[in-house]
């Protein structure tokens, strides 16, 4: 494999590419319009341009990203994640164009994308799944009557879906025809596909993802947990690894159900068992994500791999090159997903120019980044501007790194999720390892931030005064 063409932008192009050229492995980027001058097209070995900004006519375009990898006799192509990273159909073009996918093959793909087809994989190895009807369901009739077996509250979930959208939680009866419209109209809007299903709603659950690796020689490992509990609209924003809850036995236990349902589907390379676990330790099946997930580099920084390059190899059919019992924990990492994002406004997106955008360096401390000081923050593309990573021989001290680095991470021109990520990372609930997907409905509200940061602009306003009158005594000393 000498060459990889990056299906992707931003800070995971980046990411792909660093490890490919320490691999010796030449690089192509991808790029939009609007991306033309994007760190990752600099970053390159070679780049090229596959259409307008708007993602549907860019990254979104497979045939048009094929095409270049044959014009440039690329190897591999790697997806990243989002866009076309979980497209069953891409992966197949691109096996059938004599490309090797740095990813699962297009079959798993399939299965996992879909919620009720992943279950009905699963169901066979006994994997503990949330109470439920697993069956797409369109008529209200049968909806009633499937939520009173199962018991409100329930949650409506569109099949092939992600990221909140397809998903309304039902309370009552009385909300379930028009909360299961919505659910349909939005999955439509979002997947092309109105497929919903009814499950039970667990209150107060802790999201718990599983990191594997499967080889093409039988072996699947399980790299541990990530805790990703702390979520906006269903979306992730901090995460961490190890959990603080997990038990040595319940992390066996899990890590085993993960490796399950990977073997499920014949799976090849990297992937994410989720799972919700309730507040008495027992944990469910929700979904595999069959790509390289926004938070891989908690899970490297513990157990100091490279998953990226794991992806590499063993998409050239290398064998894995440690066992499961070679695996251990060391130290603690957390993750801040910091996203062009309002956080004192419903944490609505705030594109504009990035006046200042200075990162902050240390120990302890990685930035996985795809902007730099000067560029616009473009509309047409998911808000996320960076990953800040900290890392400690304990929770307690990557926490207090953390701190430090957001304090040191200066963006100016727009707002984004820095401020919310220190508040969390102050908070109680959060340092106690005491919370669940509820901290933000819980514990975050506006008027607490907005509070929070008028008074320290105000306590920095009477540090630069009082240091304005220390410097005009020392002018008039030398008389």
């Amino acid at each position: 494999m000498k060459k990889i063409l990056v299906a992707n932008r931003g800070e995971i192009a980046i990411r792909i590419m660093k490890t490919a050229q320490k691999m010796g492995i030449k690089t192509v980027a991808v790029y939009s319009t609007i991306d033309r001058n994007a760190p990752h097209v600099k970053f390159a070995d070679e780049a090229v341009w596959i259409g307008e900004s708007p993602s549907n006519l860019s990254y979104l375009a497979g045939d048009k990203i094929i095409e270049v990898a044959k014009q440039l006799h690329v190897d591999a192509i790697h997806p990243g994640y989002g866009f076309l990273s979980e497209n069953p159909d891409f992966a197949e073009k691109v096996e059938k164009n004599t490309i090797v996918f740095i990813g699962p093959k297009s079959d798993a793909i399939r299965i996992m994308g879909s919620k009720l087809a992943a279950k009905e994989a699963v169901k066979c190895f006994n994997i503990p799944m949330v109470p439920g009807f697993e069956k797409a369901i369109t008529d209200i009739k049968t909806a009633k009557i499937i939520a009173a077996q199962i018991g409100f509250p329930v949650l409506i979930k569109a099949s092939a879906g992600g990221g909140g959208k397809g998903m309304r939680i039902v309370n009552r009866e009385d909300d379930l025809e028009s909360q299961m419209d919505r659910a349909i109209s939005e999955a439509t809007s979002a997947f092309g596909d109105g497929s919903v299903f009814i499950e039970k709603y667990i209150s107060s659950p802790r999201h718990i993802e599983i990191q594997i690796m499967a080889d093409s020689h039988g072996n699947i490992l399980h790299l541990f947990e990530r805790e990703c509990s702390i979520q906006r609209r269903h979306q992730k924003v901090i995460e961490e690894a190890p959990s603080s809850v997990l038990t040595p036995e319940l992390r066996k236990e899990m890590g085993q159900a993960a490796v399950l349902v990977a073997k499920s589907c014949a799976y090849l390379g990297a992937g994410t068992v989720e799972f919700l676990l309730d507040e008495n330790n027992k944990f469910y099946f929700l979904e595999m994500n069959t790509r390289l997930q926004v938070e891989h580099p908690v899970t490297e920084w513990i157990t100091g791999l490279d998953l990226v390059e794991l992806q590499i190899r063993v998409a050239r059919g290398e064998v894995i090159p440690f066992t499961q019992e070679e695996l251990k924990i060391s130290g603690h990492a957390l993750e801040l997903r910091i996203y062009a994002e309002d956080p004192v406004n419903d944490f609505l997106p705030s594109v504009g120019h990035l006046d200042i955008y200075k990162l902050p360096v240390g120990e302890g401390i990685r930035v996985d980044n795809g902007f730099e000081q000067g560029m616009d923050v473009p509309i047409y593309y998911d808000p996320m501007l960076a990953k800040l990573i900290t890392y400690g021989k304990t929770r307690e001290e990557a926490i207090q790194i953390m701190r430090k680095a957001i304090d040191e991470f200066r963006i100016e021109g727009i707002q984004t999720t820095l401020p919310f990520g220190r508040f969390v990372f102050e908070h109680e609930a959060f340092c106690s390892g005491n919370f669940n997907t509820h901290f933000v409905e819980q514990y975050f509200n506006a008027d607490i931030l907005i509070n929070k940061i008028s008074k320290e602009a105000e306590i920095a306003a009477l540090i630069a005064l009082k240091q304005y009158f220390e410097d005009q005594k020392q002018v008039r000393l030398p008389n």
